[in-house]
């Protein structure tokens, strides 16, 4: 039998990875390929590699007809208006906000869990992760108290919802075709290869034209997301979500911004006020309660 990753490991593996690209994306932004195109060049290469991935395993890439529909849609919905929804959104609203819709996941998650896999949560997880939710609010409560002065935040708060919606639902398709028997592997390069196609045509077809940045910061940022923040971070967060359910997997996005804002205290300079520390603090205990025995 092949060792099996502890769900500890499968926990912390994502939280700590999608935490660090929260500082790896500025290197995607910083330069003059357009986010439609950094996203499809993003999933291009992580489905490239998650098929080699499946050769190497021994996994077989082909999958049944009815299979295909479903990871094209995943890689429409998750892989492509998922991300791109987000880059879009932090254009008009704080990336703070972004982070608080994100936590919500975990009540979304929690609803489609029930609706559609018969997987109930505790009450005590539930206001536990509520919990969580109120420190991510405190973390990033002065960009929070400052939306409304911006113009179109009524956009960005909408666009923001969209992909927390997507991911909700991208997160059921997926867990759908794994309880279909199907490897986990080969599911995600076909899904994130669909989403990646489904961005370039979109590119092409607004005008925006398919850009790359041959720079060193671009090519190392975009071999990081791919590598770790794609096919390692939803290899470990999908196998962390058919164990535990994907209520219990999306508790990461609680966690997720506490270490992001660490880093960038490390790295961007960022200074914790009292309230943000005190929030960091809840989120961390709202964890210890939700995942406790």
């Amino acid at each position: 039998m092949k060792p099996q990753l502890s769900d500890r490991w499968l926990f912390w593996g994502p939280t700590l990875i999608w935490a660090s690209t929260w500082h790896v994306i500025l290197y995607q932004l910083d330069s003059s390929v357009p986010v439609l195109n950094s996203v499809a060049w993003r999933f291009a290469l992580a489905a490239v590699l998650l098929l080699a991935l499946a050769r190497w395993r021994g996994e077989s890439l082909r999958l049944p007809l009815s299979a295909h529909v479903l990871m094209l849609a995943t890689g429409i919905v998750q892989y492509s208006g998922n991300y791109w929804s987000v880059y879009e959104a932090e254009r008009h609203i704080p990336s703070g906000l972004v982070a608080v819709l994100f936590s919500l996941m975990v009540f979304g998650n929690a609803l489609s869990g029930r609706l559609f896999f018969g997987q109930r949560v505790s009450s005590r997880f539930l206001l536990a992760a509520s919990g969580g939710v109120l420190g991510v609010v405190m973390i990033f409560w002065p960009e929070i108290a400052a939306t409304g002065a911006r113009p179109n935040a009524a956009l960005g708060l909408s666009l923001g919802l969209l992909a927390v919606l997507a991911a909700c639902i991208g997160n059921v398709l997926t867990l759908t075709l794994t309880r279909r028997g199907l490897a986990l592997v080969p599911i995600l390069a076909w899904s994130m290869g669909y989403g990646a196609v489904f961005l370039m045509l979109l590119a092409l077809g607004t005008g925006v034209g398919l850009r790359f940045d041959s720079s060193l910061p671009y090519l190392l940022s975009l071999l990081y997301l791919a590598v770790f923040g794609s096919v390692t971070a939803f290899v470990l967060y999908f196998k962390l979500a058919q164990r535990q359910g994907p209520a219990r997997a999306a508790l990461t996005g609680v966690v997720i911004p506490v270490i992001a804002l660490a880093i960038s205290a490390l790295l961007e300079g960022w200074q914790p006020t009292l309230l943000s520390l005190a929030g960091m603090g809840l989120c961390l205990a709202s964890l210890y309660a939700a995942t406790r025995k």
